[in-house]
């Protein structure tokens, strides 16, 4: 009884590793934009919908501001309404592929920082799209309030075959922001 125990243990073990194995190679490594314009990037851009993050609850009208520093990193305000008061956040970004200026590091609270890829980006910079390689984080950011319908379903479409959750997409509220 003990030798087909351990053996139905092995089969169960090796089984158990393929799957998981398959599970993690079927995710693709996320792709970025092929290059960012970094000076093109910086100013106001709205935040149209995001995966709703705990240090963004209650907000709406949600603003992010990018400005290039002197020393090369970007100052980032993020900015929103959280039940009727204005709620302001900054921390700074630096990019981590210099190849591209599509791969950065933000932190608003030292020693800590996340990643910010950008992975869609509007070639007159118009719109943005910024997610975390572990997908679970995403941004989609407009350099207006808001965005045309079908501009928006076709910036969806291209998170979710990016491997995007897009049911936990959530629009942000814009109108009546101050």
């Amino acid at each position: 009884m003990k030798i087909i125990v351990r053996y139905s243990m092995r089969y169960l073990t090796a089984f158990l590793a393929i799957v998981l194995l398959n599970a993690c190679g079927n995710m693709k490594e996320l792709e970025t934009v092929p290059k960012v314009d970094v000076q093109r990037y910086m100013g106001r851009w709205y935040e149209i919908a995001s995966f709703p993050q705990s240090f963004q609850k209650g907000c709406s009208c949600t603003i992010a501001e990018y400005e290039l520093m002197d020393n090369g990193k970007v100052r980032v305000t993020n900015s929103c309404d959280a039940n009727g008061k204005k709620k302001i956040a900054t921390g700074k970004a630096w990019v981590t592929d210099k190849a591209t200026n599509a791969k950065l590091k933000v932190s608003f609270f030292w020693p800590f920082s996340g990643k910010y890829w950008i992975i869609d980006l509007a070639d007159d910079y118009s719109y943005a799209v910024v997610g975390h390689p572990n997908r679970d984080y995403l941004w989609i950011l407009s350099r207006t309030p808001q965005v045309d319908k079908e501009l928006y379903q076709q910036i969806v479409d291209r998170a979710k075959a990016k491997g995007f959750d897009i049911t936990r997409l959530q629009v942000t509220r814009q109108d009546g922001c101050m």
